[in-house]
């Protein structure tokens, strides 16, 4: 669309063009229910296949009324591509969360992943990218209400902060996460549009908004290799099914509903039901790397060196294949470090091919076929039961965990012995079904599993919050894309497990992914200054050397601290604070360490306020989510009480840890925060 005057009243010109999108969507998705498979395909399969491809294009194109078909606007000097000929008019682009054109295929919104979006989020005084203006709308109810302009190269306007910018970022938190591809940053951009060849890893504070990069990067890559990745495959693995829910609506919104998400434990418990749990001491030690070495070992000891030859009889001829031959082939097997499992399918047509060779010197023409039958001679299938037998994961490490011999066999050399003693069931269960794993235990019969046979790799794995998983962890999700490529999020500084990474460069070794590019975010959008500066005193003890979030937002005022007095009842004090924060809009967070959490919830009742549990969508009518500290990470609410400091550290096995969980705590506001303590506040606050 060509760059001219604007008419005497801007808005009613854009909300025009609104609608006309709006009524362009809609034509496009009429096409689509209006397509006529029944002459184009083949048989019922392909019909199906065709008919799911069409559903999920339907709802692509879904027009969401209270999400904006555009956001912004650029205005090009010249024609995009073309050459820069003097006085030649250039073009305009409305930027949006997905593409819209008209009857005549000509663009009115174009996709914010194209390259021609790519300057709304780049462009500047400095490098305007052949921008004459750049055009931010502002929306209330779905309703389009405000412009901004900048114009870029104009040397006589001044460079200021965006208000409609500020007012997208600070809009109150309610209902699930949203997408940011309105308020995406430079810095996160370039992260957002890195190829889908290499792995990335975003280290980011909070409020820095690595959780939406990790999601927009999965939109984008979507977008530029499509037909790679419906093949491959796409996965967002979460911490909790809390957290999954609470993001689950933002590639939705924009347009990419293929994409499944999933928790490490999700990934790992195909095989085995979760019902127990590990002390910390043992969860630490099943989740360091040295397991699967141990693991590896066990595998492998299965396998014996034949002590007899294989005597194959075919009619009235007898072939024998000597026992030294067969031990040379499973030396080689072994040399070779094949898969186990695929290992166990060789065997037998290694045996097979060796016979052949005796049928042809014996001068007859064996081909494949009697090569697949000899392989399925029982006397064949004896020996390889015998020598390279069949294993079973679960039963493995079941006998690794109940085994003391067995264990101590294969981890000498790599486990203590009081390491040993750790990790074996107090109470050996007496079959796979009857014992009661915990979450390690079903990490290591998947690393056990792939041991046998290999893992499905995926085209692209996203890892949110991944600080806290145990190298085992990030050894299971490795395996997931093995032959793909990974996003890496989290923050050294929000480690909550015994178990958290000490460093990325670590991490990503395990797994498997030591190439990739570590990025830093440091500016935040999300924290107020006040806040962030509070919860960044407890830097230098939970991880040394990291740089703090600098916040862009001041908000005087967003911080309250208040001691409540040994006469006063905390509850009560919790309670009223509560109703102080709802007067506000917005989303209300009472965050609090898990033991409280009965307590609080009993006086709110007894106060008529329900509550939500954490992950549930907030509405208008229901503001207030009643939050345990172990499951705040991730979250985020507008204006958070948080209940007795003290608790929570005291509520985790080391103060270290403790600490963390306090600083995500203290992390999880976008407006305002509210501590009250009747205890002493942690030293390290000050």
């Amino acid at each position: 669309m060509p760059a001219h005057e604007e008419s005497s009243n801007p808005l009613v010109r854009e909300r025009a063009h609104l609608a006309a999108s709006r009524a362009a969507l809609r034509a496009m998705r009429e096409d689509v229910q209006a397509l006529d498979i029944r002459d184009v395909t083949a048989n019922w399969v392909n019909a199906a296949v065709l008919q799911a491809q069409i559903d999920d294009r339907i709802k692509a194109l879904a027009d969401l009324s209270h999400t904006p078909l555009f956001f912004g606007r650029l205005d090009y000097l010249h024609v995009v591509g073309a050459e820069k000929a003097e006085g030649a008019e250039g073009e305009r682009f409305y930027i949006g969360r997905r593409h819209v054109h008209d009857a005549h295929g000509d663009p009115m919104v174009i996709d914010w992943r194209a390259p021609v979006s790519q300057p709304f989020y780049q462009a500047s005084r400095n490098n305007p990218l052949d921008v004459d203006r750049r055009r931010r709308f502002g929306y209330t109810g779905g309703e389009l209400t405000a412009y901004e302009d900048e114009h870029l190269t104009d040397p006589a306007e001044t460079e200021q902060t965006s208000k409609l910018l500020q007012a997208e970022i600070e809009r109150p938190r309610v209902g699930p996460m949203r997408d940011i591809v309105a308020t995406i940053q430079p810095e996160q951009d370039e992260i957002v549009r890195s190829g889908l060849g290499g792995s990335v890893c975003v280290q980011g504070g909070p409020g820095t908004g690595k959780t939406a990069v990790g999601l927009h990067r999965v939109a984008f890559l979507l977008y530029a290799h499509r037909d790679r990745l419906a093949r491959t495959g796409t996965l967002v693995i979460g911490p909790n099914r809390s957290f999954l829910h609470y993001i689950e609506q933002v590639l939705p919104a924009l347009g990419e509903l293929e994409v499944q998400q999933a928790t490490v434990e999700d990934l790992v418990t195909a095989r085995v039901e979760v019902r127990g749990t590990d002390e910390a001491p043992a969860a630490v030690i099943k989740g360091d790397a040295r397991m699967a070495e141990v693991l590896r070992r066990a595998i492998r000891s299965h396998v014996t060196p034949p002590a007899e030859p294989v005597v194959v009889v075919r009619g009235s001829r007898r072939w024998r294949v000597p026992a030294y031959e067969i031990d040379e082939m499973v030396q080689e097997l072994l040399a070779r470090d094949m898969r186990y499992g695929a290992a166990h399918e060789a065997l037998p047509q290694r045996i097979a091919h060796a016979v052949l060779v005796r049928m042809e010197e014996a001068g007859e023409a064996p081909d494949d076929r009697v090569q697949n039958a000899v392989a399925r001679n029982p006397a064949v299938k004896a020996a390889v039961k015998e020598i390279w037998p069949a294993v079973e994961p679960a039963k493995l490490v079941l006998r690794l965990l109940t085994d003391a011999d067995f264990l101590a066999a294969h981890a000498e050399g790599i486990l203590t012995c009081d390491e040993q003693k750790q990790i074996l069931m107090a109470r050996p269960a007496r079959s796979v079904k009857s014992a009661k794993w915990s979450a390690a235990d079903a990490v290591l019969i998947d690393e056990a599993a792939d041991l046998v046979a290999r893992t499905h790799s995926l085209g692209h794995v996203v890892i949110d919050e991944a600080q806290d998983l145990s190298p085992m962890q990030y050894r299971a999700v490795g395996r997931r894309c093995s032959t793909g490529s990974a996003t890496v999020l989290g923050d050294l500084a929000q480690g909550t497990t015994p178990w958290s990474t000490q460093s990325w460069e670590q991490a990503l070794f395990h797994l498997g992914k030591a190439d990739a590019v570590v990025e830093e975010l440091t500016a935040g959008f999300r924290v107020p200054r006040e806040v962030i500066a509070y919860a960044s005193r407890l830097l230098p003890a939970i991880s040394p050397g990291l740089a703090p979030v600098e916040s862009v937002r001041e908000t005087p005022g967003s911080l309250t601290v208040r001691e409540v007095a040994a006469s006063e009842d905390l509850d009560a004090a919790v309670v009223a604070a509560c109703e102080e924060s709802l007067r506000h809009e917005g989303s209300i967070g009472l965050i609090a360490a898990d033991a409280r959490i009965p307590a609080l919830s009993a006086a709110l009742a007894e106060a008529g306020h329900g509550v939500l549990s954490p992950g549930e969508e907030t509405t208008a009518e229901s503001r207030l989510t009643l939050v345990p500290a172990s499951l705040a990470k991730g979250l985020e609410y507008d204006y958070v009480v948080l209940d007795e400091p003290a608790a929570v550290v005291d509520g985790e096995p080391d103060e270290r840890t403790g600490l963390r969980r306090l600083y995500v705590a203290l992390t999880r506001a976008v407006s305002g925060l509210v501590v009250l303590h009747a205890a002493p506040l942690p030293e390290q606050l000050g």
